[in-house]
């Protein structure tokens, strides 16, 4: 990553973590090297981050990381968690319904979602970046085309509410904050 990904990351970070109440149990799916649960760190409960890009450390002795993709039925319990953060995460995964079926089984209830989604024209600012090396563009490559609009809809059929959408990063960038009825 460079230092321009950095940037966009730390922002999105500062976004979410102000929906993230004290001694949460955190799900980070997509959680790069786990920046936002290092971040939180003693703020939140012992958590867990996923990504497929993981590289295993031993920087953190209070939250646990898997090298992993998100799939259905992960192996945590019902309930197991207060809030689970997709940032920068839900364009790059095929099936969203099944992030929100599965949301809605490992959330307490009035737990909530925390989403940040790029707006479709970012692909193409991202592609000028990239050129210009300023940034790496991580897997821009799985955007396939999601347009955030329909996250609402999605989150809803599963039993979820929106509390929360807002647009940042020059408009840019889409906050969705769900919460689990």
């Amino acid at each position: 990553m460079r230092v321009g990904d950095y940037l966009l990351l730390y922002w999105r970070m500062q976004v979410a973590a102000r929906w993230i109440p004290p001694e949460s149990r955190v799900l980070d799916i997509g959680c790069h090297q786990g920046e936002l649960l290092k971040l939180l760190d003693a703020k939140i409960a012992p958590s867990v981050g996923l990504d497929p890009l993981y590289r295993a450390n031993t920087d953190s002795k209070r939250h646990l990381f898997f090298a992993q993709k998100f799939q259905e039925s992960l192996p945590f319990a019902n309930n197991s968690f207060d809030v689970i953060v997709l940032l920068a995460t839900i364009e790059h995964i095929h099936e969203k319904s099944v992030i929100a079926s599965e949301a809605r089984r490992l959330l307490n209830p009035g737990g909530r979602v925390v989403i940040t989604v790029p707006a479709p024209l970012v692909d193409r600012i991202l592609s000028i970046l990239l050129a210009l090396r300023i940034v790496d563009g991580m897997s821009l490559e799985e955007h396939h085309g999601f347009s955030p609009d329909d996250l609402t809809d999605i989150f809803m059929r599963e039993g979820f509410r929106l509390k929360s959408r807002r647009r940042f990063q020059l408009g840019l960038n889409n906050l969705y904050i769900f919460e689990r009825l």
